[in-house]
Parts: structure tokens; sequence; C-alpha cells
């Protein structure tokens, strides 16, 4: 088989094939080697492959039968970004593109050097640079002026040096009187300089107008470089049928940026012509769009539709290109639209959706710390030592689910290594996956920029993604409020303790197993020191143990103490007849072993006094012993003090006056000391008992509490992933927040005065499994009020040091954003000192499907009416709050209307009321707040309520005409259609998708990105007809019939 050019087939023996590609060529044009070929990069075959020239001969075997010929003609080269050792190969024509495999990076690097060498482009670009630099060489002797200022002012080497961006042109084809449906508009940049071709653009134009033509606008920013001396290729294509992946090459036509720039009429006018350059086949008229002044361009005035651009290159403006913006984004798609405003001034919209690499690195950091928790928990429970059987029992839990759950998490964090080694998105295909439990769905950003002659740059945001939910346990037992409640009530009784009194707890346990030892060592050398009738070492050493006393005492003054012992006889009485079951979650506290043998009595109240008598005794058995060393020493010096004896024998006033010292009352110092340490231990051990038992009741009630207390293992993985998720999509809104707003002065005071709030939007329903997930939902969002924020300052501007890390622990995570040095000194002084930045979320819900309207009409909305109802108290809270300490912030003194009209909208509980969801998206951007929209998989119900919003904002803030707000509606429908398409978000097959050839996947992305079958739903139309009446008698009679069958 011949693969040539488009609609051209050459008649070639097969033999002589064969043998030319047994020739030898010279230099770069001659390679061989074993390749993986197809025409479809899941079903690769092995083949041998020679390079001969331009031809790429394809063989069975290294001796085998020839199988095709490639020309390397009109064709680009180029590697796959997911994969090293693959190549694609795609042609002009339109043709499959052939994809190929080697079997090392070095191997691919190889082959792709010696492809695009061969390619006959390649060297007519080479042939042309060849004679640049001839002439230029040649000029460069008889050049002596410069080019006058009609000339674009300036030599040449400043003129190429010098960027042309941001430049917005109109392209539009006439002559093509047989096409009326559709055309496709490829625009490419080449650089004469450097000879490279680049990709810009591509737009769909479903039909043209009356008079026959297509057109589109091509707009580019300023971070695509665009030279003087750049040419622009426009290739125009024919889509034969919406449904078909088919397209036909019409004509193609390049012209030169300088030309554009210095001819004098409204539009330089060029022909398009067909492949061969031969015939003509249209007219491409190519104008320049001023957006100063009154937004007059020299577009047509005719030609008064909107107009547009895809783009599948960087990220767009100054800010958007910062290191910031470069490692939180990626994969990003943007399209700019032109509408006209009430004024009849020309008004510039682009809209980008982008990826986050939050999506996989957030939850990676999630699970690495909750492994990390749970077996630090397991060493902190097995140091408790010897234990009761129920305590032991209760430790056994602790250790039994906290294995369990690392296990499963170590091998989930594995999993998403893997995953996310070339992926930074999870469709919605994939959300019941098991491994990707913890990632957001469709997490995606929609960002809006509007320009108008008045304004530039302004800029609203969007978080979009799938609700938070376990769609991998699924929902037949209902979503984590229901689960909670339940596994709540049937343990109301346990006590439990937050993670700092556990950390006081386990300081004392430290403390009293230092001093303990320390206290009883000096006792013994006290008697010691007394029986050695020393005393001068006896009162150091009665310093150092009444010093060590001391503290002991005051270590045991904690009120912690106090309040377990009160809890542990509590409970003791209250399950005194109950037994410890293991493992399953529902914990009973019976008394303990020791406590028992200790003689503590059920039936009798607990003496609240009981503690504090404990640890005075031991302070008044060590004042005890203090006052007998005293008297010891008071006898010695009275002893001492005694008349001296007249002149005699030396020898017998030593004997004497030892005889005095060592006797006291007929007893020596250590028989008078002795009873009095052996109080002071009894008193000591006995305190040392009672605190250990407290204690250790503390740390294994706090233990408990943040595991087996949190139901099964199955329910706490279900919290840890729901939040997981709405934990990404909300480190991504604030990040934004952040970077949008550092020049904002006020801003800025409000995150460390106030915090950020969070608005969560839900579109889910209240029927069926959806129910479940807004379940699901309620508490990831909540739980989200335990993370706060910190800035700190990066090393450097890497993407990988500007992207946030999470520390802490369950309840109490810290999200640390990292800023680039020159950004991060211009903070104020409490950001920069690391002040915690708190998070308020809040959720809405208003369910809009069909669903809904059963649920409406037959079954419970309560649950959607009680979030809202909470979070409209939430926000009222967090708007008071705002404008008690901000009370000079602009808008701020508008919320109090804002949130009356939000109350009376939930109260009045009308059906698919959204306007619940516009109010409150209003006093979220009042407040500069991060706004979240999803459903179930953030597709059909999140597009249409973002698509909406924009419009919306469009019309009320930048004075959008009602004529063309239907039709902006429409275009930005498209386009969020035709990216979802795109990224895998819909699975709908035979949509074209605007920038992409059909039934092509973008070689930029992902292959796990690509859109996969459809999976199809059904609806029972004639059930949706049947009245609310007729349905209720269904019923009745099935019930009637069921129980006489029964019967």
């Amino acid at each position: 088989m011949m693969m040539m050019r488009r609609r051209m087939k050459l008649r070639v023996n097969r033999s002589q094939l064969l043998s030319l590609s047994k020739e030898e060529t010279s230099g770069s044009f001659q390679k061989e080697g074993t390749l993986q070929v197809g025409r479809q990069e899941a079903g690769l075959t092995e083949r041998f492959c020679r390079l001969r020239g331009n031809l790429l001969f394809i063989l069975k075997k290294q001796a085998g039968e020839l199988e095709e010929v490639l020309l390397l003609e009109r064709c680009n080269v180029m590697k796959l970004p997911h994969n090293s050792r693959r190549l694609a190969v795609s042609f002009e024509s339109g043709d499959p593109p052939v994809f190929l495999q080697s079997s090392s990076s070095a191997e691919c690097t190889s082959w792709l050097i010696s492809l695009r060498d061969a390619n006959i482009e390649e060297l007519r670009r080479r042939i042309t640079h060849l004679r640049t630099l001839i002439n230029t060489h040649t000029q460069e002797h008889t050049q002596t002026t410069t080019d006058s200022p009609d000339n674009d002012g300036g030599a040449g080497g400043a003129e190429t040096a010098a960027t042309v961006s941001p430049l917005h042109l109109t392209v539009e084809c006439h002559g093509l009187d047989i096409i009326r449906d559709k055309i496709q508009i490829h625009i490419s940049v080449i650089d004469t300089h450097t000879h490279t071709v680049r990709k810009h653009c591509s737009a769909e134009i479903a039909e043209g107008s009356d008079d026959g033509v297509f057109l589109t606008s091509v707009c580019f920013c300023d971070d695509f470089p665009l030279y003087r001396h750049c040419r622009i290729k426009v290739t125009i294509y024919h889509g034969d049928d919406s449904t078909t992946v088919s397209r036909s090459f019409l004509g193609f036509t390049s012209f030169s940026i300088r030309d554009v720039l210095r001819v004098k009429e409204p539009h330089v006018s060029l022909s398009l012509r067909t492949m061969d350059g031969v015939n003509e086949v249209g007219e491409v008229r190519v104008s320049r769009v001023q957006m100063e002044g009154d937004g007059e361009s020299q577009t047509p005035s005719e030609h008064k539709c909107s107009t547009l651009c895809d783009s599948i290159h960087g990220s767009v403006h100054d800010k958007d290109n910062s290191p910031m913006m470069r490692a939180l984004l990626c994969a990003q798609v943007s399209k700019v639209n032109r509408f006209k405003t009430e004024d009849q001034r020309w008004l510039l919209v682009r809209e980008q959706m982008s990826e986050t690499p939050l999506s996989f690195s957030l939850p990676k950091q999630l699970l690495s710390l909750l492994t990390q928790e749970h077996t630090n928990r397991i060493q902190e429970v097995k140091e408790l030592g010897d234990l009761s059987p129920h305590w032991d029992g209760l430790r056994h839990d602790v250790v039994s689910h906290c294995n369990h759950v690392t296990g499963c998490y170590q091998e989930l964090l594995a999993e998403l290594e893997k995953v996310s080694a070339s992926s930074c998105f999870k469709s919605s295909t994939s959300k019941s996956d098991r491994h990707l439990q913890f990632v957001p769905t469709n997490l995606h950003t929609q960002r809006m920029e509007v320009t108008s002659p008045d304004s530039t740059g302004v800029w609203y945001d969007v978080i979009t993604f799938g609700a938070p939910a376990d769609h991998h346990q699924a929902f037949k037992h209902g979503g984590l409020k229901k689960l909670l409640r339940k596994h709540t009530n049937l343990r109301e009784s346990c006590v439990s303790y937050s993670q700092e009194e556990s950390s006081r707890a386990k300081e004392l346990l430290t403390r009293m197993a230092q001093l303990q030892p320390l206290v009883f060592g000096l006792a013994e050398e006290l008697l010691s020191v007394a029986q050695e009738l020393n005393a001068a070492r006896l009162r150091q050493v009665l310093g150092s143990l009444t010093e060590q006393t001391e503290q002991f005492v005051h270590a045991l003054k904690e009120e912690l103490v106090k309040c377990a012992l009160l809890e542990i006889h509590n409970q003791c009485i209250a399950n005194a007849n109950s037994s410890h079951v293991h493992s399953n979650g529902l914990l009973c506290e019976n008394c303990p072993a020791d406590q028992e043998q200790d003689g503590g009595r059920h039936d009798t109240e607990y003496d609240d006094e009981e503690w504090d008598r404990v640890w005075v005794n031991v302070g008044k058995s060590i004042n005890c012993i203090v006052a007998m060393v005293d008297r010891l020493q008071q006898q010695e010096e009275q002893t001492v003090m005694s008349p001296e004896p007249q002149e005699g024998d030396t020898n017998s006033q030593n004997t004497a006056s030892r005889s005095s010292c060592s006797s006291f009352s007929g007893c020596t110092w250590q028989e008078h000391l002795l009873p009095l340490v052996v109080t002071l231990r009894d008193c000591v051990r006995e305190a040392v008992g009672k605190a250990q038992v407290a204690m250790t009741f503390v740390v294994l009630q706090e233990a408990v509490d943040v595991t087996v207390a949190q139901g099964p293992a199955h329910i706490a993985q279900r919290r840890h992933a729901v939040f997981s998720q709405a934990l990404s999509a909300v480190v991504c809104g604030v990040m934004l927040k952040l970077y949008r707003g550092l020049e904002d002065p006020d801003f800025l005071r409000q995150l460390h005065t106030v915090g950020v709030l969070a608005q969560f939007e839900s579109l889910l329903s209240t029927h069926g499994d959806e129910i479940g997930m807004l379940e699901d939902m309620e508490v990831g969002v909540a739980d989200l009020k335990r993370v706060a924020f910190t800035i700190t300052e990066a090393k450097t501007e890497q993407p990988d040091d500007l992207l946030p890390t999470l520390s802490g622990t369950w309840g109490s995570f810290i999200v640390e954003v990292p800023l680039p040095p020159e950004t991060f000194s211009s903070l104020p002084q409490e950001l920069k000192d690391g002040l915690l930045i708190r998070v308020d979320p809040v959720l809405f819900n208003i369910g809009i499907n069909q669903h809904q309207s059963y649920a409406e009409r037959f079954g419970d909305c309560s649950l959607q009416e009680r979030i809202n109802q909470q979070s409209c108290e939430h926000l009222k809270a967090y708007c008071n709050t705002l404008r008690d300490r901000l009370p000079d912030m602009a808008g701020i003194q508008s919320l109090a209307d804002l949130l009356s009209s939000l109350e009376r909208s939930i109260e009045a509980k009308k059906r698919k009321n959204v306007e619940v969801l516009w109010i409150a998206a209003k006093v979220c951007r009042k407040v500069n707040g991060v706004r979240l929209t999803s459903c179930k998989s953030a597709k059909d119900r999140t597009a249409m309520s973002v698509t909406l919003e924009q419009c919306a904002l469009l019309r009320e803030r930048h004075t959008l005409s009602q004529q063309h707000f239907s039709t902006a509606l429409d275009w930005m429908r498209r386009s969020r259609l035709s990216w979802g398409q795109m990224l895998g978000c819909y699975t709908q097959s035979g949509f074209p998708v605007s920038g992409l050839d059909p039934g092509e996947t973008p070689s930029e992305l992902p292959q796990c990105l690509a859109p996969k079958a459809p999976r199809r739903h059904l609806y029972p139309v004639a059930f949706l007809l049947v009245t609310s009446h007729l349905l209720v008698l269904w019923l009745i009679l099935s019930l009637v019939i069921l129980l006489a069958k029964y019967q």
C-alpha cells in the first residue's frame, strides 16, 4: 500500500520498492531499525522500518514482505508529551496519523531527528535559510542606510527583536459559494529566521453569512511572541458532516506580518489556492482590529456577528504568564469572543479553562500525612506499656484500625504516584475507580477576562469540579451525613478528648516517668546520708529531694487528671455490667480491672476532692521529712552549744560528742527518717498510679475518637476521600484569588483579619443516589473549617517550589502557599509573620434536573432546605464579622439588602429556586470570596450554570447588549461543549472539537484524557407523562394486586 498525498495513487512494482529500500543513501537520510507501528495509539504492532531519503519503508520483518511506504512530504513529526518513546507523523492532507514507538527514549530522539531532516519541507526551509544567509552576507557590505520611519522605523536587527504582540486580526473567507454549512480555519505562524512552524489556533465556523462570507478573528497575546518577519499561514478545510470525522482540504494562503502593519488599505486581500499552488478557490481578507477609542475596527460594518478563536498554547497575559500561574495551571484551553455593547462598542471576552496539578499533588500529600499520623498513633498506644485487659482491648482496636487504614492508604498512594506521572486530571468516567477515590473529578478553573475601551483585564474566576463524594463505595446506605449520624447515635455515651488534651496527657506521663525515679533515688540517698551523720550533706540532699518533689506536685496539679478520673468513675457506673466488644467501632468503656482492685466503689458518688488530697499528701509527706531533719539538726546544735568539758583527754570528748549526736530519744537519725520516707514513697506511688490511669484513659480515648470512634474503616476512609476532593478544589480557588489580589491592600487586610469565604454552589438533586452525594458533600465542606492557610517565601521560582504544601494532622491541617521572594516582600507584615488565614465554607444547593422535579413533587427536599438555611446563617455571620472589622471596605454596606433577599428566597421554598444561587454568588463576589460550582460530574449542569453566570456578568457589569445576549450564551455554551469533549469530560460521539482535527486525539493531551465510548441513559418517557393522580392510583392498584397474590 502506498501512502502519498490525498487522492493521489501511484502504481509501483512491489519488488522495485523493496529493492529501492535496500539502496544506500548518505548522511541522515538513511536509518533502519525495529519499531512499533500503527494508525492508533492503542494497537501498535512490531515492524521493521527503513528510512531511505524521504521514503519510510515499513516491512513485516527485516527481510520480509513490504507492508507500507510513507512519503515524508507535507507532514509534521513530533514526540508525544506523555510518552518519551513514541512519535506521531501527521499529514496536512488530513490522512490519519502514523504512530511510531521505539524501545528507548534515546532511540526515539534519533528517529525524530532523522525523520524531520528527511521531510521535504525541512529541506526547503534549509535552502531558504541558506539563501537568506547568503543575501544577508552579500548586503552587509553595501547597505549603509537604515529603513525610514515609513518602513517600520529602525534597523533590521531592532525590528526583528521587537515583538508586535498583542495583535488582533480578522480573517474573512470569500468566494466559497459552494460551501454553506461549515468550514474550519487553521492558523499557523512561520518564523522565517528560525524556520519553525507553530500551530497557533483553529476555529470552526458553523455557517456563513448570506453573501457567502465566513468570518473569524485571531488574537496573538503577549505570551505568544510574534515578530515582523513572521508569516501567518491560513489553511481552510471543509467539514463534510458533523457526525463524521472526515474533512476535505479547500486551500491555503500566507501573508507577512510586516505587510499587514504597513498597508494603508482597510484590509489585505490574498488568494486562496489549492495544495499545488496553481488553482484559486477563493479569497481571504485580513484586517487588523483596533480595540482603542470607540472600539471601531476595520472590520466591515455589515458583519456584526460574534467572532471567536480557539487557542491551545500557553497562558494568556502578563500575570497569567507569571511563575505562580504556570505552577498552578496546566493544559490551558482558551477562546476569544467579541461582542457589541449597548453603545455599539466592542467587548473582548476571553474564556479560559485549565486543569491544575493540585488534583493529584494535594491528595498525595494528604495520604502521606494520614499514613504518618496513623503510624505515630500506633507507636503512641504501644508505648503505654502493660494495661488492664479492658484497656488492652481498646488498644488492640486502635492498632487494628490504624494498621488497616495505613495499609490501604499506602496502596492508594503508590497507585496515585503511577497515574500522576502522566496526568493531572481525573475524568468523570473514572470517578468510581478505587485508586482515584481521593482525586477530585473534572477539576477545572473557569476564568473569564473582559476587556473593553473603558477597562482592561477584569477577571472572573469559578472553580468547577464534580461534587466531592465517594462514588467507589456508592450510596446504597446513604452518604456520610447519614452514616455518621447513625454511628454517633449508637455511641452517645463515649467521651472524647481533643488532640491538645491528648498531648498534655502524654507530656504528663513522660514527666511522671522522669520525676518518680528521681524522688525515690533522692529518698534512698537521704537515708544513707542520715546513717553517716553528716549534717551538711544531709541538708544538701534534702534540698534536692524537696525541689524534685515540688516539681512532682506541680505536675500533678493538672485539672485534666481530675476530670479524667471523674469520667472513669462515671463510665464504671454506667457500664458496670457490659462487656467490651472488639473491632466493631462501638466501644463500651468498662471499669478497668485495676480500678476495681483499688477499691473503687461503683455505687457511691465520686469525691471531687479525692485527687486533690492525693497530691496534697505528697506535699505533706515531704514537709514532715523537712520538719524532722530540722528537729534533728536542732538537737545537734543544742549538743554542740552545751558547756565545754574541763581539760582532759581529747578522745574522750570526741566520743561523748558522737554519742550525743547519734541519739535522739533513744533512736538514730535514720530510724527517725525511715517511716517518713516510706510514707512519701507510698504517697508518690499512689499519685503516679492514679495519674497514669487517668492519662492513659485520655490518650486511649483520643486515639479511639480519631480512629475507631469515627466508625468502621470504610466510613473513615470515605470521609477522608471526600475531604481530599473538596480540599483540592478550595486550595486551587484560594490560590487564584490570592494571586489576583496581591496588589489589593483591602483584600490582603481581609485575609489576616477575617479570612476568606469559600462558597460552594451545588446543583445536585434530592433524589436517588444524588442524596448520598449531597450528604457526602455537606460533611466534606464542613470539614474545611479545620483548614487554615499561611503564606511562605519560596526558595526559587521553579514550579515545584511554588506548589502548596500540606502539613498537620486530621482536624488541624495547614496549607502553606509559597510566593516568590519579590512578591512575598510586598505583603503586609502580619502575613509575612505567618498569621493563619481561616476558611469559612458555605454550601448552597438547588437541584435543577428532572430528578429534582420528581423529588419536589413526590419526595423529600428537607435536606436541601436544611443545608441552605444553615449556610445562610453562616454567611450572615461572616458578613457581620467583616462589616464590624472592616467597615470601610468597598461595597460592604450593600450586603444587608442582599442577605435579606437571600433569606427571603430560602424561606419562600419555591421549586427549583435558582435565585438562591444567584444571590449567594453576588454576595460571594462582593466579599472577595472563592466561587466553586459542582454537580454530579461537573459537566452539563455545571457548564450551563457557569455560562449563564458569565453572560449575566457581561450584561450587568459590562453593558452587553440585550440582542447579543443570546448569541453570547450560545457561543460560550458551544465552547464549553467542545472543551469538554476535548478533555474527556464529555463522551458524546460525533461532535467535532474546535481546534482539533475531527477524530484525532490531541497529541498535547495524555492518552487517558481521550474521549471514551458514550454512556447512554434511557428514561421511560411514558412514565414521565403520567400525571400525579394516575401515578398514585397505579401505586394503590399495584399494592392491592401484590397483597392478593401473596395471600
